[in-house]
């Protein structure tokens, strides 16, 4: 199993990016936050998880070991994969996910696109005594804060579609973002979670 990737960012997009390894690019799907870690051209280090399907390897980068084990140990849930894992990431840190199945939040859980009310009760059914307790885990390399590009909203819109939102929608929430921010234009990870919760509440 791969564990780690440490070497040069050499591609960012919306929903990962590329690392070169001792001359080799390695692709990883990122989670908005571990995006807003990684600089172009600069070094950076990702926790990863390898999903092999029949017909695929896809590589998963985290910016912490525990958001990496949060995910793999939400796919052990029944009905969620990857994908599903990882959007919940998008929207939750890991502490968040903790306290809202540990309080039994399902309002909160069916922020995240996929996640319906019978699907949240049941994470908490299969999760509540295994993701453990929030703060028990150190932040590790904890994602910082990056401001975006002028291409933001063309970004955050890749984003959305991409975690299954039509582009129509993703748009109509990207300038309800956009509204909210005012004249200062938001990091990608933020106006990316801003714009799931919107979403969420239609």
């Amino acid at each position: 199993m791969i564990a780690h990737l440490n070497g040069t960012v050499t591609a960012v997009t919306p929903d990962g990016a590329v690392i070169e390894v001792g001359g080799v690019g390695l692709r990883v799907q990122c989670t908005p936050d571990t995006l807003g870690s990684l600089r172009l051209g600069e070094p950076g280090r990702v926790a990863t998880s390898l999903v092999v399907r029949e017909d695929s390897l896809t590589l998963f980068g985290f910016a912490t070991d525990d958001e990496r084990n949060v995910f793999e140990l939400l796919q052990t849930a029944t009905g969620i994969g990857p994908r599903l894992a990882l959007a919940m990431l998008a929207v939750h840190s890991p502490d968040a996910l903790r306290r809202a199945v540990a309080a039994e939040d399902v309002k909160a859980l069916t922020m995240v696109p996929g996640v319906g009310n019978k699907g949240a009760q049941r994470i908490i059914l299969e999760l509540k005594d295994r993701l453990g307790t929030p703060g028990d885990f150190a932040a590790n390399g904890a994602a910082s804060a990056r401001r975006a590009e002028p291409s933001w909203r063309d970004q955050v819109q890749s984003g959305l579609v991409n975690l299954g939102w039509s582009a129509r929608d993703a748009e109509a929430a990207i300038a309800a973002v956009e509204a909210d921010a005012g004249d200062q234009a938001p990091d990608v990870p933020t106006a990316l979670r801003a714009a799931l919760r919107k979403l969420s509440r239609q």
